[in-house]
């Protein structure tokens, strides 16, 4: 039992002391592995030859009722709709990239757990997907959003990691 627990000891010592480096890094991996272009998919969609062009999915994914009121038309639609949906698509693009490159990364974490929180807020309002609830036995849009938010929550909290451009700046 004494080699077991000195085994246990050694191995996972090892692993508490690259957990500086390391919890940051695989954050930003997995964030990039998972969700990278599920962000950027979804801000293509919501440009119609320019970012100034909002398209009708933008129009139909942000403001699901007032598009189905006037059938998608985007002509149709506010001063401020259109501001909110140039600036969500904004946020999809940027974001995404600043954590893959790991610039300003705290700022875009935390930028990403309020577009997160926007996104379930519109998709739960304006689309009926069920919030579901955490502590039960069926995985809900809750959970799904939860994970996501600690994922950023981690990077918050460390940081990018060594592999950054925070790093080379000497950001913190």
């Amino acid at each position: 039992m004494t080699a077991l627990i000195s085994l246990h000891n050694n191995v996972l010592g090892k692993v508490d002391l690259a957990s500086n480096w390391l919890t940051p890094t695989l954050a930003r991996l997995v964030f990039v592995a998972v969700l990278l272009v599920y962000y950027w998919n979804s801000a293509m969609l919501k440009i119609d030859g320019s970012i100034f062009s909002p398209s009708a999915g933008a129009f139909g994914q942000i403001f699901p009722k007032a598009a189905e009121a006037v059938l998608y038309d985007v002509s149709q639609m506010t001063f401020f709709q259109r501001v909110v949906i140039f600036f969500g698509t904004i946020a999809e693009f940027v974001l995404p990239a600043l954590l893959l490159v790991g610039l300003f990364t705290r700022l875009a974490a935390l930028g990403m757990i309020g577009f997160i929180w926007v996104q379930t807020l519109v998709d739960v309002t304006g689309h009926g997907v069920k919030l579901g609830s955490l502590f039960d036995a069926a995985p809900s849009i809750m959970d799904q959003r939860t994970m996501w938010t600690f994922l950023m929550l981690v990077i918050v909290i460390n940081g990018a990691g060594p592999i950054s451009l925070d790093r080379i700046l000497r950001l913190k």
